[in-house]
């Protein structure tokens, strides 16, 4: 900024020095002072309206990633519970229907544990360099033991190299000794573990545990064996997805000897899950949409005046967004019978907001059965999701268009730095300019003030004289 000027008037005649050269900097600099001022404005407010606009549509986006999580979907027709989930639990998808089922757990299926045989040296035994082999389910894993390796060393070894597979191993130390152990997620009959290659260290998983010799810990792995109203079924794994059409299965525990029935698994239609999903979605739009109309609307007085713009008011690339977003909420969908949101009762309001008629959504459930169709409209391939998400991440990704409005928008920001500096410059040096001149205009007028006074002083001396003759 310019140097503040510290005498008002001058020393000698006395001229406003610091006025006059105030009112003539202003008139030199002011045109461009206000025009830095106005679009320095403009561009603060278009920044944090892009800002505002990205936070709102990532907001949408993951308000719809929540709603399509596969692992716990938002628009299944069916829901199934279990009377008692310590037993069994469920899932059910839209190809489920609606019915109950008696489900009795007489095992849950295991994964293989077994040890090696008993080292009285502990963690610390000496172990023989060598490949040690580890198989499950035909598969062999090898583990290179280096020399000087120990037990501890090689529990550690196997860790680091074999957890992708799902085989752990650990030291269980007991009374006269102590046993590597391995453990397996792997679950099923025919899946435990052998261990060979290194004499020391090996195991027949199919063996039990005789004295210090190695083997199986308690039993072999095994399958889960359950019934589903008497029919006895049998699988490898805990989660049975096949074994009722539409339902997923969770065993967790097993029935209670002897009991007569086991527990009661039954599904039904969820129309009001349904409901409350398509209702997340139409909230979450309408979030997006009241947010996008506060950037654009004009702000007025109680006259109703406009007082001043939106940040993103006419602005083309928030209207060209605004069109695509509705495009995609117009679109046909790739379903069967329920291809468009209005068949729920999801229609457009002027506002550009959602309205979500219950009656409408209730009947189309009720009386057309499109409950099973819904999860296909928003989730499906081509679906709602994929064709709003791919409206959007044009703007809204990483280098999109809006990224790359807010680059350029900051490297603006930086010019009308850039100019603003150059004009404080340019104000502090017409200053002491000015000021200089002015200085010395009123350093000369005072000697010519002085001069007149000396003249006017002769004059008057002559005329007295004059008088006196």
């Amino acid at each position: 900024m310019a140097s503040p000027i510290t005498t008002s008037t001058g020393a000698g005649y006395g001229l406003d020095i610091a006025n006059i050269v105030k009112v003539l900097v202003n008139a030199d600099t002011s045109a461009k002072a206000n025009q830095i001022a106005r679009q320095t404005s403009n561009n603060s407010a278009m920044i944090s309206g892009i800002g505002s606009l990205r936070s709102a549509l990532t907001a949408f986006q993951d308000a719809m990633k929540k709603l399509n999580d596969k692992d716990a979907p938002s628009f299944n027709a069916f829901a199934g519970t279990s009377a008692d989930e310590k037993v069994v639990k469920i899932k059910s998808g839209n190809t489920a229907v609606a019915g109950a089922y008696d489900i009795k757990v007489d095992k849950l299926a295991t994964g293989s544990k077994v040890a090696s045989q008993k080292f009285v040296g502990g963690a610390a035994t000496p172990i023989d360099a060598g490949e040690l082999v580890i198989s499950q389910n035909g598969k062999d894993y090898k583990v290179n033991v280096a020399s000087g390796a120990t037990l501890q060393t090689v529990r550690d070894q196997i860790n680091k190299e074999m957890s992708t597979k799902g085989i752990t191993a650990n030291i269980i130390n007991e009374a006269g000794g102590s046993r590597l152990v391995f453990s397996s997620t792997t679950t099923g009959a025919g899946s435990d573990i052998s261990v060979g290659g290194i004499a020391a260290l090996a195991i027949d998983g199919t063996q039990p545990i005789s004295g210090g010799g190695a083997g199986y810990i308690s039993a072999k792995a095994q399958d889960a064996e359950f019934s589903i109203d008497g029919l006895k079924l049998t699988s490898p794994t805990n989660t049975v997805d096949k074994a009722i059409s539409g339902l997923t299965l969770e065993l967790t525990g097993t029935t209670a000897p002897g009991a007569a029935t086991g527990t009661k698994v039954t599904v039904a239609l969820d129309n009001q899950g349904l409901q409350k999903s398509v209702q997340s979605f139409v909230d979450a739009y309408n979030t997006l949409q009241k947010a996008i109309t506060s950037l654009v609307t004009p702000e007025k007085d109680a006259s109703g005046n406009v007082k001043s713009l939106g940040p993103l008011t006419n602005d083309p690339t928030t209207r060209s967004l605004v069109g695509d977003v509705r495009k995609v909420l117009a679109d046909v969908g790739a379903g069967d019978k329920l291809t468009t949101l209005s068949q729920l009762g999801v229609n457009t309001k002027n506002d550009g907001t959602l309205e979500f008629n219950s009656t409408k959504f209730n009947a189309a459930l009720n009386d057309k059965k499109l409950g099973p169709e819904i999860q296909e409209l928003f989730s499906g391939t081509n679906g709602l999701f994929e064709r709003m998400n791919k409206a959007i991440d044009p703007y809204n990704a990483s280098g999109g268009t809006l990224d790359s409005r807010k680059n350029n928008l900051d490297k603006a920001t930086k010019d009308l730095q850039n100019q603003q500096a150059a004009l404080d410059r340019r104000t502090e040096l017409l200053t002491a300019s000015l000021t200089k001149k002015f200085s010395a205009l009123d350093a000369a007028l005072a000697k010519m003030k002085k001069q007149g006074e000396q003249i006017t002083s002769i004059f008057e001396a002559i005329n007295a004289q004059a008088k006196k003759s």
